[in-house]
């Protein structure tokens, strides 16, 4: 993506995205490119990003919303699956499945894990 993004025209960073992490690079095409009225695919785009680069990321898809823009986004991450208005379809053996954001299961998982980390950490020994 970084050599694609320099290469063509558009808003330039302040640095080259070969000297930028991962997370930063995607952050500021995402600034750039997620503002327009278009289509994008994105999958997993929080695997470079913390937790506030995946609020930024949303930030950056809810101003691409307002101006058009239409996404399809394969996630793990509980913060983009809670994407406002979005819909949520959860991937199993038996196929996609419309679903609330409570009712997911990666959802229960998490709020168990971070109710009570050692339940699950114990079985790591």
């Amino acid at each position: 993506m970084a050599s694609y993004r320099q290469a063509n025209p558009g808003p330039r960073p302040e640095r080259s995205y070969h000297e930028m992490s991962h997370g930063e690079s995607f952050l500021d095409v995402a600034r750039n490119w997620f503002g327009q009225p278009r289509f994008f695919v994105l999958d997993e785009p929080e695997a470079a990003l913390s937790f506030t680069g995946q609020l930024a990321l949303t930030q950056a898809m809810l101003t691409g919303v307002a101006n058009g823009a239409q996404f399809v986004v394969a996630t793990h991450s509980p913060l983009l699956m809670a994407f406002p208005d979005a819909q949520v379809y959860e991937l199993t053996d038996q196929g996609a499945t419309r679903r609330r954001y409570d009712d997911l299961e990666v959802i229960a998982l998490w709020r168990a894990f971070l109710d009570a980390p050692d339940r699950f950490l114990r079985h790591l020994h």
